[in-house]
C-alpha cells in the first residue's frame, strides 16, 4: 500500500483580488473533494492575505492525476491573473508521532 502524501499550495494574490480568488475556490473545492484519493482539501487564510490549501492524498499516482484534472486547470485559469507570484507547491510525506489522529494528518 502507498503512502499518503501531504501538500501544501500557497497563493500570494493581490490584495483587492481576495474575493474573486474565494469564488473561484468555492467552485473548485467541491470538485476536488469528489476526486479519487482526496482525503482532505482545505483553504486557509493567514492574516498577510496569503492563501494556503493544505490537502492530503491517498497516493503520489492519485495526487499526480489531480494536477491534471479539469478542477485544478479551471481554477488555474481563473485565478491566474490575480496572482502575484507562482502557486508554491510543496509535497510532504508525514512522519506520524503521538496520539493517532492528532499526530499526522
Amino acid at each position: 500500500m502507498s503512502q499518503p502524501v501531504i501538500v501544501t499550495a500557497i497563493f500570494h494574490i493581490r490584495p483587492d483580488s481576495r474575493d474573486a480568488v474565494v469564488e473561484a475556490l468555492r467552485t473548485a473545492l467541491p470538485l476536488v473533494h469528489e476526486e479519487p484519493g482526496c482525503e482532505l482539501y482545505a483553504i486557509h487564510e493567514a492574516a498577510d492575505g496569503m492563501l494556503v490549501m493544505i490537502e492530503k492524498w491517498e497516493s503520489e499516482a492519485l495526487l499526480d492525476a489531480h494536477g491534471q484534472s479539469a478542477a485544478v486547470a479551471a481554477l488555474v485559469g481563473e485565478i491566474g491573473q490575480y496572482l502575484t507570484a507562482e502557486v508554491a507547491v510543496t509535497r510532504m510525506a508525514p512522519i506520524p508521532i503521538g496520539t493517532t489522529g492528532k499526530g499526522a494528518l
